[in-house]
């Protein structure tokens, strides 16, 4: 069986060990379960030829290593412009070591095209037998799409890893959609257990963006709230004087986060790098690995729509055998908290998880590792994810209209 799994900004972010891992925790699952696995990217082309050359050599490099090599669908867009009726038009498609036609072979004969890239080309889409829409920003992605922020073509699955996502329960549209239900997924054999009583902080791993902001209504008209780490993270300011459990954050910074560092380490916060010490798929598990456990909050937005989302990140700690204390998300049907897993809403509840790890500490260390086990398999996951898209026909939307067409509801 051959499958392409369709990824988002691994090439162009080579310092995103974290984000590398996401994807290729399916990767890897899928290989394990004997399909013939292809990685599909689009490459955003560097000015500097010289800095290019050096994304893409890191990038094979990592391939090569994860045993990708030479199964790399690395593709860019190529005069992309407006059109004369001013509609944008998408340009061509170039891959890099591969001919459209080689490409476009592989997509051919593909069993399914497993897509993590919500705005991936249409065209890609229209040269596969059968596709399946992966939803790991629950409750995010269904707001881009039922706001017009992003439209996303049609496919034949649509999963997500969202709890509430097309229920009753959620507090965001379903888009129309209908979603099936899975969970985020780690290879347990590349996170092996690793108890270390001695390991000293609990820390986790986050970009500090500035940036992203959610549209939100308000009295009838549209705003923008900042939806980041960082404002999370200020939000539990003063956790570190309140717990004797050092705090570490590996952190994405620039020269403009110079204030909010030394605001983080005058509070007792201690501060890291991420790029230092967490950038490559190696360090990133090294780093999670000599950690004495995990401490991290939620966007606001994860908070909010209440979907009881957790992070691909958690799955590292925990399968490491590292209890993780993170921000509640929202009532889940499976998720454990009180061992291994502890999930607070209130800085006193997260003083009191740090609290009772450390008075037992092998015991959420192993309660921990049961969990990832017993929730987040990737070789379990992945083969539901092939039995739901494979093994029947492909269900209709709500509306048949809708395939005709990108999804793009208002």
């Amino acid at each position: 069986m051959t499958v392409v799994i369709s990824v988002y900004k691994v090439a162009n972010f080579p310092d995103g060990g974290g984000h590398f891992w996401v994807y290729m925790q399916y990767a890897q699952a899928l290989r394990r379960l004997g399909c013939d696995v292809y990685w599909l990217e689009q490459f955003r082309p560097v000015r500097d030829r010289e800095q290019e050359a050096h994304l893409l050599s890191i990038f094979l490099d990592k391939m090569k290593r994860f045993g990708l090599e030479g199964k790399t669908l690395l593709y860019t867009r190529e005069g992309q412009g407006k059109g004369h009726d001013g509609t944008k038009e998408p340009g061509s498609l170039r891959f890099i070591g591969y001919t459209w036609s080689k490409a476009q072979a592989v997509l051919r004969r593909a069993d399914l095209l497993l897509n993590f890239h919500y705005a991936i080309d249409a065209r890609l889409l229209a040269s596969v037998r059968r596709s399946a829409l992966v939803d790991i920003d629950p409750g995010l992605l269904q707001l881009w799409m039922s706001t017009g922020e992003l439209a996303v073509a049609p496919h034949d699955r649509y999963l997500t890893t969202g709890e509430t996502v097309g229920t009753p329960a959620a507090r965001f549209s379903d888009c129309g959609l209908p979603w099936i239900h899975i969970r985020p997924a780690i290879c347990l054999d590349l996170w092996p257990f690793t108890f270390n009583p001695l390991a000293e902080a609990f820390t986790t791993v986050s970009t500090w963006l500035t940036t992203d902001f959610l549209k939100v209504m308000e009295n009838g008209e549209t705003v923008l709230r900042e939806n980041t780490k960082r404002i999370s993270f200020l939000r539990f300011l003063e956790l570190p004087r309140h717990t004797r459990q050092p705090l570490e954050l590996a952190l994405y910074l620039t020269g403009e986060d110079s204030e909010d560092r030394a605001c983080l380490e005058s509070h007792g916060w201690r501060v890291r790098d991420s790029r230092e010490v967490a950038g490559g798929p190696d360090d990133y598990r090294s780093y999670v690995q000599r950690s004495r456990g995990e401490f991290s909050c939620a966007k606001p937005s994860c908070v909010e729509f209440q979907g009881a989302w957790i992070s691909d990140r958690t799955l590292c700690y925990l399968a490491s055998g590292k209890p993780a204390v993170v921000q509640h998300t929202g009532p889940s049907a499976y998720l454990p908290s009180g061992e291994g897993l502890f999930r607070f809403t209130t800085l006193s509840e997260a003083v009191g998880a740090l609290d009772a790890v450390n008075a037992d500490y092998e015991r959420h260390c192993r309660a921990a590792r049961e969990i990832a086990e017993a929730c987040f398999d990737a070789e379990s996951i992945v083969a539901r994810i092939l039995n739901e898209t494979l093994g029947s026909e492909p269900p209709r939307t709500n509306d048949p209209a809708s395939r005709q067409d990108t999804v793009r509801v208002a």
